[in-house]
């Protein structure tokens, strides 16, 4: 351990230890940042840095993915392997997301363009695989996304699986394997502590209102969908329709008889939600990529002090230098 006493001008006394790991993790982001990555799951603060290291790869799409390099745990983070899942996945995650600290995305969880996702918000793709969230949708304070195996001991399993056209499929259908255990669509808005578990669809611009549930039942496109409400028991909820605040939709003659959305007090609420929200994404990431910077310009100042002896970082300075004004 290289140990230097801080003294004027800084007035302080530091103890650091060269970590190549941590100098290696800040040249990471500084790369990834000047590619210009908005990434949120770079947050590094020092001790997030130290206590999380990932390894951070840019593959040939517009994404990030995540792949721990130690058991200590993050909020964002590989699956696990199990009997009835034998992979081993990663999150992908779009560079222009936001994915706040206080979330946590687990396993197979994709995630488009200028996604906003909120404190506490859980995406599980540990069990039923994948979990797929459309550009530009906002997923809220405590949402859950999770599934139902999809697989068991390498075998699909009968209808846990939508095509992303919104088709229920068969363990032997061909598309079976492009399938998703969880599809929101892109514009979706799910409000806080809104719960998708699959199998479940939720077509594109469809507002899931507060604590609502949403389970083995497919949502369509341009529905709105009132607080505290339930969709489940295999139901599809056509196209453009309002379902009230507190509705218990269990069969599809209840899903047919919906109102429309255009003329219901939620007709435009998504519009507003969607909005609110993507400029949230985009400030969120602005405001982390300038704490990222700054912390970055500590760090390696930090470095350059460690190599020169000097609290100035000048190879001229030594540490018992004064500086006088």
């Amino acid at each position: 351990m290289l140990t230097i006493l801080m003294i004027n001008p800084l007035k302080r006394t530091m103890h650091m230890k060269i970590d190549k790991n941590l100098i290696l993790a800040v040249v990471l982001i500084t790369i990834i940042m000047a590619a210009g990555s908005n990434q949120i799951f770079l947050k590094t603060s020092a001790v997030v840095l130290q206590q999380q290291r990932p390894s951070i790869t840019n593959n040939t799409s517009n994404t990030t993915t995540a792949t721990a390099q130690t058991t200590t745990a993050t909020n964002i983070r590989p699956s696990v392997q199990t009997d009835f899942n034998p992979n081993v996945t990663s999150p992908k995650i779009s560079k222009t997301a936001y994915v706040d600290p206080f979330a946590v995305i687990i396993g197979d969880c994709e995630i488009g363009k200028l996604v906003l996702i909120a404190p506490f918000a859980v995406c599980r793709g540990d069990e039923g695989t994948p979990i797929h969230i459309g550009d530009y949708s906002n997923v809220q304070d405590g949402v859950a996304l999770h599934a139902l195996e999809t697989t068991d001991h390498g075998k699909n399993i009968d209808d846990r699986r939508y095509s992303a056209q919104g088709s229920l499929l068969k363990a032997n259908d061909t598309a079976f394997k492009n399938g998703f255990a969880v599809y929101i669509g892109d514009k979706v808005s799910l409000g806080h502590q809104a719960q998708v578990h699959g199998p479940a669809y939720v077509g594109n611009d469809t507002f899931v209102g507060m604590k609502s549930l949403i389970f083995n039942a497919k949502v369509g496109k341009r529905v709105a969908i009132g607080v505290s409400s339930t969709v489940t028991d295999g139901v599809t909820i056509p196209d453009n329709k309002f379902v009230p605040p507190g509705s218990i939709i269990t069969t599809q003659a209840q899903a047919d008889a919906l109102p429309a959305r255009v003329g219901s007090p939620y007709e435009k609420i998504n519009s507003f939600v969607l909005h609110v929200n993507q400029e949230l994404a985009k400030g969120y990431n602005s405001q982390t990529i300038q704490k990222l910077s700054t912390e970055i310009e500590d760090q390696l100042e930090q470095q350059e002090m460690l190599q020169t002896g000097s609290p100035t970082g000048s190879p001229n300075a030594t540490a018992d230098s004064k500086v006088t004004k």
